[in-house]
């Protein structure tokens, strides 16, 4: 390995490594989906994903299994839910080596570390490529896929057997929508480009469906040997999503790509501008432009309007994107050099400034306006963090002062920018951002408040979020109302609420705690225990 790739290598582990582990599930999407894995790791089935003891199947179970394997294997030296967060490292690792090697596949030698670093700068993928999320698995199944795509006009049958394997990871991550939204991209690349307008390209689709197929009966048909009733709400809950979304929001993406995919999907459209008409026709332009196009139709039509769901259009733009780096204008590309260099430098100052404040107490007006945001955490010199954050900021310095004047140079310093700002606010305000988002003070007061022989805990509002931390923090499986009016053998009542809604009153109950997060003005949660006759 040579200086180059080692220095891409380092910068994407960098960007991987923080936020993985040191702090707690945050809301909204990290409790569920590691209230699945916790179900899997105390006796939970594998076949059906359950959430505090009920069936949760929204997506197959590769993420989770995933997780789970991770989460056994880090027992001894991390918590669970850090643990489970490694899944996503692995993952997100895997889509920057698989993007790397379509970019270096499609574009030459040298452009697969471009192709990566252009991912690894998108400001939508940041959070999300670090939390407890199943869309990271498909997120690297499009990207195994794209390389496939690239590969197989040269090796047809290793193609075949990549494309193969990413049709199942997507189709047991997430499900129908994202499977079918590859298998159409398969479908038109022979229209749009010679490359794969070849008899070997057929022997490819046919290799990947041989591999595919068994992948993707495999788990349905286990849940149909199962349980036909749990197979046939998977299946409607998976098609029903696809068909209601067609009534939401057309243009979300549209609207989301420009603060999502920055400054991807700026890059895309310099590319465009600057492509000849016949080289929109060559494997390097129609395979990316294809599958962005697909993606983002099928989506619009079939998916909700989340921007977790937009992560499988980043490859692609990453990889069309790639092709018009060594052609930038000078002037373009020395804007956006500086621009990446000046912002990041900035934000690192800042960061330090708000770290003194947070950790120190200087400056003290600052000091105490953190605390007003935050009034439950606990300032201090923290000898770790302060060590991570100052090892980022001196590795910031010293890429500045050795950036070599290359065609990719912007490249690399906004990713380096990115890593940064990212390495910085994942060590040095971890732990006051997990205050405010983490249920292990609310829950865990809870826990206190429960009686010790009490029969059951029924619930009544709430959400998948809750119960789920609710069966981490305070080791408490609650029957749901609304799935069976269970409150009638129960003798305590778990009620989530808004703030400004009054109290349950009824003579039969009786308040016997209540709580909130920290500085939480919206949620409400409160505890009764039936009144003795």
């Amino acid at each position: 390995m040579n200086q180059r790739h080692l220095l891409i290598s380092l910068l994407c582990l960098a960007w991987i490594l923080p936020g993985l582990v040191g702090h707690e599930p945050w809301k909204t999407d990290e409790p569920y989906t590691f209230g699945v894995v916790y179900d899997m790791l105390h006796g939970g089935s594998w076949l059906v994903p359950t959430l505090a003891g009920e069936p949760f199947l929204s997506e197959p179970p590769l993420y989770y299994l995933t997780a789970v394997l991770t989460a056994h294997l880090a027992a001894p030296l991390l918590p669970l839910h850090d643990g489970a967060r490694l899944a996503t490292g692995l993952y997100m690792a895997l889509t920057l080596l698989f993007c790397g090697l379509a970019g270096r596949e499609l574009h030459g030698r040298g452009s697969g570390t471009i192709t990566a670093l252009l991912l690894l700068g998108c400001v939508g993928l940041v959070m999300r490529g670090h939390e407890i999320i199943t869309d990271v698995t498909p997120l690297a199944g499009f990207a195994l896929a794209y390389y496939a795509w690239a590969l197989a006009p040269r090796r047809a049958l290793a193609g075949g057997a990549l494309l193969g394997t990413a049709l199942g990871m997507v189709f047991l991550s997430q499900g129908v929508l994202e499977t079918l939204i590859l298998v159409a991209i398969a479908a038109l690349l022979p229209a749009v480009c010679n490359a794969w307008r070849r008899r070997k390209y057929a022997g490819t689709l046919l290799l990947a469906a041989v591999i595919a197929v068994p992948l993707i009966l495999a788990w349905p048909m286990a849940l149909h040997a199962r349980s036909p009733e749990l197979f046939g709400q998977w299946l409607q809950g998976d098609l029903y999503a696809i068909g209601e979304t067609t009534r939401r929001d057309f243009f979300y993406y549209l609207r989301l790509l420009p603060w999502h995919a920055w400054p991807v999907w700026a890059l895309c459209l310099w590319q465009l501008w600057n492509t000849r008409r016949e080289d929109y026709f060559k494997p390097a332009v129609a395979l990316p432009l294809t599958g962005f196009g697909v993606t983002l139709l099928l989506l619009s039509v079939g998916a909700g309007a989340r921007d977790l769901y937009a992560l499988t259009l980043l490859p692609a733009a990453a990889l069309l994107a790639t092709r018009g780096i060594p052609h930038l204008p000078r002037g373009g590309a020395s804007a956006w050099l500086w621009f990446g260099i000046t912002g990041a430098t900035v934000f690192v100052i800042a960061a330090w400034l708000y770290w003194s404040a947070l950790e120190l107490g200087v400056p003290a007006r600052l000091h105490a306006h953190l605390g007003r945001l935050q009034p439950a955490y606990v300032s201090g010199f923290k000898p770790w963090p302060f060590a991570l954050a100052a090892l980022y900021t001196a590795a910031w310095i010293a890429l500045l002062l050795n950036l070599k004047r290359t065609a990719e140079r912007p490249v690399i310093a906004w990713a380096a920018g990115v890593t940064v700002l990212w390495g910085l606010s994942a060590t040095l305000f971890a732990g006051w951002f997990d205050v405010g988002n983490s249920y292990r003070a609310v829950f865990s007061s809870l826990k206190q408040h429960v009686p010790a022989n009490h029969r059951c805990v029924a619930s009544r509002h709430l959400g998948d979020t809750q119960r789920a931390m609710v069966h981490y923090y305070a080791n408490l499986i609650t029957r749901r109302e609304e799935t069976a009016p269970s409150h009638a053998q129960c003798d305590l009542l778990l009620i989530q609420s808004m703030a400004s809604d009054p109290p349950f009153a009824s003579p039969q109950w009786r308040k016997v705690w209540e709580g909130q997060r920290p500085r939480d003005k919206v949620e409400r949660y409160r505890l009764y225990q039936r009144a003795a006759p």
